[in-house]
């Protein structure tokens, strides 16, 4: 039995900046009004024609990771690719990352679990290497989501908060069972899917073939919907519990973690749960001021920046915890 650790990281982003101001020219809405509510102020935006994509993006953020792993490419026994926002319909995102890094025929899985999906993804990850089944997994959360968005007044609570971007993570084998991923919590309800869902095109309720038919202007059916109050809620209680699970799994306390970084999916989500565990600005990390809410993309950008930034060290107690479209939720215990 083993346990499995990160020795790579890597992220990308467009370079297109859009900020909120940018967003107050195409939509009724304001800076102000943006950051009281979400605590965005600019976000990165593909622009469409550029060739980016979810599948180039999160080949990038691998590229990174790989390069800072201190393998080879061709030592990647297994890749895991986590996004709601697929080039295709079908295949996913997995095979063609294979492809484009030419490793011989490697499985690829690919994640649906939205804004939680990067932790599921290295749960899985994690279960393959504690088996011995594979030694170096690629873990990949990547998202294009500014494509799919209504950006006019009528989509403005979903198209000011979401983001594009890509992060990714090497895994391999740990033999100190006291070192690496610790445990991994991961949870779901589904009876509150369609709080923050998009419900079409799909095979078994609205397909493409019906929204040509009805040709109505204000099917909003392919657009995502949130009902944010009901998700914020939801959110700040999934969250606090999956921590302190994770917590108690390992008999450690709040004030041993040493770097919490969760879901960006609202600053005021991620200050709430500051505040319940009483954590101070250097224990958590949120760069959603500058990136928005990137769903599966989130934390690995996170954890690839605060990494870079010399925030997470050896030996550092890391807690990533995300909250999703589900709904689902999870948490990742690690010690660094």
């Amino acid at each position: 039995m083993y346990n499995s650790k990160i020795i790579g990281l890597g992220h990308y982003v467009p370079e297109n900046i859009v900020t909120n101001d940018d967003l107050s020219k195409i939509m009724d809405t304001t800076d102000e009004w943006i950051q009281e509510r979400t605590g965005i102020k600019e976000r990165r935006w593909a622009k469409p024609g550029d060739g980016q994509s979810t599948f180039t993006m999160g080949l990038e953020a691998a590229k990174k990771a790989i390069s800072n792993s201190g393998i080879q490419k061709e030592d990647i026994d297994f890749i895991v690719f986590a996004t709601l926002s697929p080039d295709y319909y079908f295949p996913g995102p997995g095979v063609q990352v294979q492809e484009a890094l030419e490793i011989d025929t490697v499985a690829a899985l690919d994640i649906r679990a939205q804004c939680s999906g990067f932790v599921y993804s290295i749960s899985v990850a994690d279960q393959f290497i504690k088996t011995g089944m594979y030694k170096n997994i690629l873990v990949i959360g990547s998202e294009l989501q500014s494509h799919g968005i209504d950006k006019s007044t009528r989509g403005r609570s979903i198209s000011v908060i979401f983001g594009d971007g890509a992060g990714a993570a090497i895994l391999t084998r740990e033999e100190d069972l006291t070192k690496g991923i610790l445990s991994t919590h991961l949870h779901s309800e589904g009876k509150h899917a369609l709080e923050l869902a998009t419900e079409a095109p799909g095979m078994g309720t609205r397909w493409v073939t019906d929204i040509i038919k009805d040709n109505d202007p204000e099917d909003f059916s392919y657009r995502p919907y949130m009902n944010g109050q009901f998700v914020f809620k939801h959110a700040v209680k999934r969250f606090s519990e999956v921590i302190t699970e994770g917590l108690q799994k390992n008999n450690l306390e709040v004030s041993d973690i040493d770097m919490l970084i969760p879901h960006q999916a609202n600053l005021r989500i991620s200050q709430f749960i500051q505040k319940r565990f009483s954590l101070s600005d250097d224990q958590v990390y949120n760069n959603i001021q500058n990136y928005g809410n990137t769903t599966a993309a989130s934390i690995p950008i996170a954890l690839s920046e605060a990494h870079e930034k010399g925030k997470i060290k050896e030996g550092d107690t890391v807690v990533l915890a995300a909250f999703g479209s589900g709904f689902t939720w999870g948490s990742v215990i690690i010690k660094w």
